[in-house]
């Protein structure tokens, strides 16, 4: 037993211990779900619980639709039930459920004449490259969550997601081959367009001249960030397999000339100088606190005196995402082997430990995706 003093609960603790036996009480509960005043409330959280116990059917309705792309076809017009089916080459009984099921899921929705057309969740499906691709990737996921008190239990890694990750489970991640880093780069780059708008939007550029990309992957971020602003050079440093896949995106863009690609392994080599503000989005969460701080460091190695760390990630204890935080991240970077969501007060502790000062967050239009973080390098008097 540990000598640790355990300090005596207070009244607000013990009026929730008592709170927590009621509702946990068989009687209570059915008392609850009679009453006229308690009868809403007791409902809505049956309701809550069935959708906890059903959410992976409900995840695979929309992985159906994505994988029959559904959402496309309709994007044009309700079609006609037997017309849809026969296009989706389902047996009409089998497609009928399918569509129920979606429109409960407000993916679909019955129109007139027996046609089904776009919900409003699946009209937001259409053109969202980044969300079609996370549906599918799910499907990994999933495996590694087949047995979750085996992963709670088990030495992390090892797993589909690590391996998908490979980065995530190598002693020398700069050695990974092109093949290695080829699906998780495009992963990333398809939902990186609506990262960037949050991102850029938090945060304008037009006082700085140069940004350096750590972790930048085939370069979306940067070059989202150069279309905005086209004075602002760019440095991107990522794994060397990964960021020669951004070299003909760059040159695509019409950016070859404000480009310049440096390869390398972020806690081994030094970063390239020259650039005043440097950006980590999606980063740290993928790391565990030794080797995120190693991050930092490095970051802070590379910037000049006066100059500007943006870190972007989603962070737990977001205020209306926290299973976002704890329950999804939680576990997919357990499956994943390394890294963990963390708070605003966590990430500013660990950017002063790196070296930096006034960590600042600041407000995105849709923080459950992205929240983002400043400090800034002590200018020495």
């Amino acid at each position: 037993m540990s000598g640790a003093m355990v300090r005596p609960a207070g009244l607000l603790d013990r009026a929730r211990d008592t709170y927590d036996r009621i509702l946990a009480s068989p009687r209570f509960r059915s008392l609850a779900a009679r009453f006229p005043l308690t009868r809403p409330v007791a409902r809505r959280r049956v309701r809550a619980l069935f959708d906890l116990c059903a959410g992976f059917v409900y995840s695979q309705v929309l992985l159906a639709c994505v994988r029959l792309r559904l959402f496309e076809i309709l994007r044009d017009g309700p079609e006609e039930e037997a017309c849809l089916a026969a296009r989706l080459a389902l047996p009409p009984e089998a497609a009928a459920r399918l569509f129920a099921a979606a429109a409960s899921l407000g993916l679909l929705a019955r129109r007139g004449g027996g046609r089904w057309g776009l919900g409003p969740l699946g009209a937001a499906m259409v053109d969202n490259p980044g969300v079609t691709a996370m549906v599918e990737h799910h499907a990994l996921v999933y495996g590694d969550l087949a047995d979750p008190v085996a992963l709670l239990r088990r030495p992390r890694g090892g797993n589909h997601l690590s391996g998908y990750w490979p980065y995530a489970g190598t002693a020398a991640p700069a050695s990974l081959r092109p093949e290695q880093v080829a699906a998780y780069t495009d992963l990333m780059a398809a939902s990186q367009p609506i990262i960037a708008e949050e991102v850029l939007a938090a945060l304008p550029l037009r006082r700085h001249r140069c940004l350096l990309d750590v972790g930048g992957g085939d370069g979306s971020f940067l070059r989202a960030a150069g279309t905005r602003h086209p004075h602002l050079r760019l440095m991107l440093f990522d794994l060397p397999a990964v960021a020669e896949r951004a070299r003909p995106r760059f040159a695509a863009a019409g950016m070859a000339d404000r480009a310049s690609l440096h390869g390398g392994d972020v806690t081994t080599d030094a970063l390239p100088q020259g650039a005043d503000i440097l950006s980590l989005v999606r980063v740290i969460h993928d790391h565990d606190d030794d080797r995120a701080l190693a991050i930092l460091r490095a970051a802070r190695a590379a910037l000049p005196p006066g100059g500007t760390l943006l870190l972007a990630e989603p962070m737990a204890a977001t205020r209306g995402a926290e299973p976002i935080g704890e329950a999804y991240f939680g576990f997919y970077l357990l499956a994943m082997g390394t890294g963990r969501a963390r708070t605003p007060a966590e990430l500013s502790v660990l950017l002063r430990q790196a070296g930096f000062t006034a960590p600042r967050l600041r407000p995105t239009r849709t923080p459950l995706l992205v929240r983002v973080m400043t400090a800034e390098v002590v200018v020495n008097p």
